[in-house]
């Protein structure tokens, strides 16, 4: 059974039922549209991160203790095969690959530039990254083990660009080998790509894991592992999975793991302002309705202080008129918070299993290996954090309307009719 003061609140709220129909309208509406724009969000930054590290860093990194900071070719991993074992147990990864770098000089008949030169493994390389599927022109390295296809290497077009080369001209590579010997070799394009990261555009060139590892001496070591999984979530239980093994390879070199933002610091401080602005806005959204709030309960203080005279004449407390006004606002929030969720959950929840196309846009994104149909993440977060910041802020709003009861006067009060 409901007590009185609720009856009473609920009886109150239905007075005016067009104001009340429009203020529960706005607090609905604005659930509605956190929920989704939260889920959008957060779907859109999932999509932006697994674009990004798929292009290159992978969700997580196995390396050498301080490799990140310094990259210097001696910190290696030396037996990446007990890692890649240890990887291919764990039910959450999805592809690893490993690869090895270096700074050397490259130069093509006309001009020279200092870049990254990168081994890698053709077939693992195509389940880790999306480097296959940005090539413009040529083709993606072979995977056959003759000799031909072991000296083919891939420009980005930046580079090509700044080297004047094109495909099938070659390039001649040179630096220093791990052991401190020189380390050179001449390599054909066989593939100019374009990932839409200028910085990776001009600065890299990537050729087969095995002849690097000849070339700079490295016999089997490697510099990092990557690893890619399904959702962002599992990046932590594989850190957790993979932890004993890194302990027990410590004894040669200690080796670390490292997840996609401490792999790209500058990605997830794009997201974090990117959230600020978001939420400026959504406080801007979340005001408007509160301010609809105060407008809705000034207006009905003002028309019901010869009520709330009569109330206080005949010995009711300012503090119980407070309350009764409060669950009043409370009654309308609830009401608009519960028919936004229900409607913004149904509403993301459509979109989250059928995606929104980007239309025009969508071969644009696709070139930078971002999908051309985006999914709203709809999560516990998502549903709730909008909504419950709308209940205490509209409650706060119905705060002052409310605290003005208790410097009403009855006589004063039962003047005004």
């Amino acid at each position: 059974m409901l007590s009185i003061p609720v009856k009473m609140a609920w009886r109150n709220i239905w007075r005016h039922p067009r104001r009340t129909l429009l203020t529960t309208l706005a607090i609905a509406f604005a659930c509605v549209l956190l929920i989704f724009m939260l889920s959008f969000q957060f779907g859109s930054y999932e999509a932006m991160i697994n674009a990004s590290i798929k292009i290159h860093t992978g969700h997580l990194q196995v390396q050498a203790a301080g490799y990140q900071e310094q990259q210097e070719i001696r910190r290696v991993i030396e037996d990446p095969r007990a890692v890649h074992q240890a990887l291919a147990a764990i039910p959450e990864v999805d592809a690893h690959a490993a690869r090895a770098r270096a700074f050397a000089l490259v130069a093509s008949q006309e001009r020279a530039y200092g870049i990254m030169v990168e081994g890698i493994d053709p077939a693992a390389e195509a389940q880790v990254s999306t480097l296959p599927r940005i090539i413009r022109a040529g083709a993606y390295l072979a995977p056959a083990p003759d000799s031909e296809d072991l000296s083919g290497a891939l420009v980005g077009y930046l580079l090509a660009r700044n080297l004047r080369v094109d495909v099938g001209d070659e390039l001649t590579i040179l630096g220093q080998g791990r052991d401190g010997s020189v380390a050179a070799t001449v390599v054909r394009v066989r593939g100019i790509y374009r990932s839409g990261m200028d910085d990776y555009d001009r600065g890299a060139v990537q050729i087969h894991l095995q002849t690097f590892q000849e070339v700079f001496s490295m016999d089997a070591a490697v510099h990092e592992i990557v690893v890619t999984t399904g959702r962002l979530t599992e990046v932590g239980p594989i850190q957790r999975a993979l932890a004993p093994t890194l302990t027990d390879l410590a004894n040669t070199h200690p080796l670390v793991s490292l997840s996609w933002d401490a792999l790209l610091p500058g990605l997830k401080q794009a997201i974090a302002m990117d959230l600020v602005s978001g939420a400026i806005s959504y406080v801007i959204l979340i005001l408007v309705v509160a301010f609809s709030i105060l407008n809705t309960f000034l207006m009905a203080i003002f028309e019901r202080t010869h009520e709330f005279g009569v109330m206080l004449a005949i010995g009711a407390r300012p503090a119980r008129l407070t309350r009764l006004v409060l669950m009043e606002s409370a009654g309308i929030t609830l009401v608009g918070i519960g028919a936004g969720v229900l409607f913004g959950c149904l509403i993301t929840g459509y979109f989250a299993t059928h995606g929104i196309e980007l239309g025009g846009a969508s071969d644009l994104f696709r070139q930078y290996g971002i999908p051309n149909t985006l999914y709203p993440r709809l999560t516990v977060v998502t549903v709730t954090a909008g909504p419950l910041t709308v209940f205490f802020i509209t409650l706060a709003a119905a705060l002052y309307p409310a605290l003005k009861i208790q410097g009403l006067k009855p006589v004063e009060a039962l003047r005004l009719t």
